[in-house]
């Protein structure tokens, strides 16, 4: 009966150290952002952004509270981006975090595509953003409307090549 011998390593050899340590960095990076997403999805539902409720208090202008976190959010992100510009900003690979200009457009296109936007999320109650915590938190019936949600996406990202842009 025949032994199995490892490998004999010798001097031409090269041991590939390279791929366990990025495979090693990717997995630590989709732990991270595993648990920050699990954590941010705790805080959307704890402060009631996922809720029915509140979006359709939003929808009928009957309650501050949705208005207040996109408010709050926006002042964050502006903010944020302002700084990442100003201390001139470097991811942990090294490269310079560069955020460019974009120029607003015009026309029918964006109020067609913002009545879509606002008509799924007022007939659903979900936003798109926190749909993967609904369903996470156990609001099931969810899963109809993010694979909607994502079919739609796909839809868009195969048609956008024939799209006027």
């Amino acid at each position: 009966m025949a032994t199995i011998q490892p490998p004999q390593i010798n001097s031409l050899t090269t041991v590939p150290t390279r791929s366990r340590t990025s495979t090693r960095s990717i997995a630590r990076a989709f732990v991270t952002y595993a648990l920050v997403g699990a954590a941010f999805g705790i805080v959307l539902i704890k402060a009631e952004v996922v809720s029915w409720y509140r979006i359709q208090e939003m929808f009928r202008v009957q309650s501050f509270h949705m208005y207040g976190i996109l408010g709050s959010a926006m002042l964050t992100a502006l903010v944020s981006v302002q700084i990442l510009r100003r201390v001139n900003a470097h991811a942990l690979t090294g490269e310079q975090i560069a955020i460019p200009h974009k120029d607003l457009g015009r026309g029918h296109r964006y109020w067609i595509g913002g009545l879509l936007f606002g008509a799924g999320w007022a007939l659903t109650g979900a936003c798109p953003g926190p749909l993967f915590a609904l369903v996470g938190s156990g609001a099931t019936v969810f899963v109809a409307t993010a694979a909607a949600a994502l079919a739609g996406t796909w839809t868009y990202g195969y048609l956008r090549p024939r799209l006027p842009h």
